[in-house]
């Protein structure tokens, strides 16, 4: 996705300078002058030295282009507020946020909707989640989705509220670019299924179906915490290695890569001449410190990025189950049917037309 988004929504008033209207351009003006005065006016916007939250980290490209990476916790207002008080401070040219185009609806569905969404986990989702993932990946999506369900309930918020607060805030900034900087989530399911063994796949399973722990807004904050991230991080290596390699730090390749394409320099009017770019980042905080090692490493996302065929076991537990399902759907069909004809029998109505249908007696 890379777009200016000058057709986003706006927030409504506000009393922040710092969310002025772009000046109207006068009359008249070529296309070329135009677009340097609203890049001047962006520069004019931009502060040097800017006093951002300490959920910032500032990462330097090798041509001397800017990150400004913001970790979030993915039910939190105050990110919301690290992530527009960021954007609002540098006017960036890139923003990234850790999404997927699978994912991408979340950006223009209003906060009521989310919350009914993922509130809700009905049949439709289950199949399309299958569909889309395979059965095994499929159903770990759906276990997930219940845990996003359980924190929704407890707080009452929706997920990504951060994202969406960085699509906004972009599109207020004149020739800012709105990228998705994560893997597709297909295939980070499939190989996070991939690489557990059946007994860590029952463990996970079973964790997930019965979370019911409650959580608070303090609690998601503490998650903004790197050292509390780390603990939790070094509980989970212990726990599942391989789920952490593929969730976790696996997505941290592929995000470092596609922040590094995003800190390209960029062509400043009027003569196209290439400058430095400035670019936000917005990520859980679970993968700053992953895109801090690798920043300045070389990375092979093609690694990361294949998929390995489904296993002769699980084309047998594939068939396994479809064959459950057709049994039990066709069950409640034969129970279904049964049931109408013995309604439709006892009626007043068809047992009149049933006895006239009867020969009459000689």
């Amino acid at each position: 996705m890379d777009q200016d988004n000058s057709e986003d929504e706006s927030l409504g008033p506000s009393e922040d300078p710092s969310e002025e209207a772009p000046p109207c351009l006068p009359p008249g003006l070529l296309d070329s002058e135009a677009m340097e005065l609203l890049w001047q006016y962006r520069a004019q916007r931009r502060q040097s030295s800017p006093e951002l939250p300490e959920t910032v980290t500032r990462l330097i490209s090798p041509d001397g282009s800017l990150l400004y990476l913001v970790g979030t916790a993915h039910f939190s207002d105050s990110s919301k507020r690290d992530v527009a008080t960021t954007i609002r401070a540098v006017q960036p040219d890139v923003v990234v946020v850790e999404l997927c185009q699978y994912r991408v609806s979340m950006l223009k569905m209003d906060e009521n909707t989310l919350l009914r969404e993922a509130k809700e986990i009905n049949l439709e989702k289950v199949q399309q989640a299958i569909k889309q993932n395979g059965l095994m990946s499929g159903l770990m999506q759906i276990l997930l989705l219940k845990v996003s369900a359980h924190i929704t309930e407890q707080l009452g918020m929706a997920p990504g509220g951060e994202f969406r607060e960085a699509f906004k805030e972009a599109g207020r900034v004149p020739f800012c670019k709105f990228h998705l900087g994560d893997r597709p989530i297909p295939v980070t399911f499939k190989r996070a299924i991939a690489a557990l063994s059946l007994w860590q796949k029952a463990r996970l399973a079973w964790g997930l179906c019965f979370l019911s722990d409650p959580i608070s807004k303090e609690d998601v904050e503490k998650c903004k915490q790197k050292d509390l991230l780390e603990q939790t991080m070094s509980e989970m290596i212990g726990e599942f290695p391989a789920l952490h390699q593929t969730i976790v730090a696996e997505r941290d390749i592929y995000l470092t890569h596609t922040l590094r394409q995003a800190t390209r320099c960029v062509e400043a009017p009027p003569n196209a001449h290439k400058v430095p770019a400035v670019v936000v980042g917005v990520v859980g905080m679970g993968h700053v410190p992953g895109i801090e090692r690798n920043w300045d490493k070389h990375l092979n996302i093609n690694e990361i990025m294949s998929v390995a065929p489904p296993s002769q076991f699980g084309w047998v537990l594939h068939t396994v189950v479809k064959g459950v399902m057709m049994g039990m759907l066709g069950y409640v069909c034969y129970r279904a049917g049964r049931s109408l004809v013995r309604a439709l029998l006892s009626s007043s109505a068809v047992s009149s037309v049933v006895d006239n249908l009867r020969p009459s007696p000689v």
